[in-house]
């Protein structure tokens, strides 16, 4: 177990609104928003990129030029950060996931590491979206771990499900990959693992040895319990806008700051240090 836990602040996300939720959008906004975060304790800033123009700012975007911009700007406001650049896609066409990777050079990206049926139901028995499949076959892996090998990023495992965190050892054991290892354990999507704390220490026994691994736990007062076990554990730690709304006692936050603030409370509150940004290269291995 690290006695210093890296913690990871998840920047904006993909399906939050701007118009109904404080998150950043153009690279002044991210960078703003990531000084904060970066001064309260997070080392790693997860990233993505939204469509820049009046009412725009729902909408995804891969574009590799603001994609330059929003991390020069995060960089110059948090010195010595470590991006974590987003790379999800559904469907066949992902080279512009490919492309921002491939041309910017970020420290981490994202690969979701197995496909998940991403289903929710809404309290009337209805989908709440249209079901959808967020589909990771081995071959769309395999062509993210080759551009992030080139691009030398180190590659965050999306586990959204048990099973997944053998598809990761799996990769491994066929020569896939063969860097360092960081699984990240998603909890709290409703068709995937839930925000259960005692799924953790099973988890964590399915990893392959010495590897790094944190929590994305997507919730409001359910998930902190779970944060607090991960930090117990030896687990990294990961909160921001992108995951929640809320602080532990249900209050709605207005800046990622403050709920890094709590997850650096709660990693001191079992025992562990917060990883400055020169820490949290040595212990993920990022060069």
């Amino acid at each position: 177990m690290s006695d210093k836990a890296v913690i990871t602040c998840s920047l904006n996300g993909v399906l939050t609104d701007p118009r109904q939720h404080h998150v950043p959008v153009t690279p002044e906004e991210m960078a703003r928003e990531a000084k904060a975060a970066f001064n309260a304790g997070a080392s790693v800033m997860h990233i993505h990129l939204r469509q820049q123009g009046p009412n725009k700012g729902h909408l995804p975007s891969w574009d590799v030029a603001l994609s330059k911009e929003a991390q020069q700007a995060i960089r110059e406001a948090c010195p010595g950060v470590i991006i974590n650049h987003t790379t999800g896609v559904v469907g066949p066409d992902y080279a512009g996931a490919l492309a921002c990777v491939r041309e910017t050079k970020p420290e981490m990206a994202a690969c979701n590491a197995g496909s998940l049926n991403y289903l929710k139901v809404k309290a009337d028995k209805t989908w709440a979206w249209p079901p959808m499949m967020f589909d990771n076959p081995v071959e769309k892996v395999k062509a993210y771990l080759d551009v992030m090998k080139v691009a030398g990023s180190l590659p965050e495992f999306e586990c959204f499900d048990v099973g997944i965190v053998n598809c990761v050892n799996m990769y491994c054991d066929t020569g896939m990959y063969d860097g360092p290892i960081e699984y990240n354990l998603v909890m709290g999507v409703a068709s995937g693992m839930p925000t259960d704390p005692d799924l953790l220490p099973i988890l964590k026994k399915m990893m392959k040895p010495g590897s790094n691994w944190q929590v994305t736990a997507i919730g409001r007062a359910e998930i902190w319990p779970l944060h607090m076990r991960t930090a117990e554990l030896g687990g990294h730690l990961r909160t921001g806008l992108e995951d929640t709304f809320y602080q532990p006692d249900g209050t709605k936050v207005t800046s990622n700051g403050q709920l890094i603030e709590t997850m650096a409370a709660y990693a001191r509150k079992a025992g562990r240090e917060v990883a400055s940004p020169a820490e949290a290269r040595k212990i993920l291995k990022i060069q």
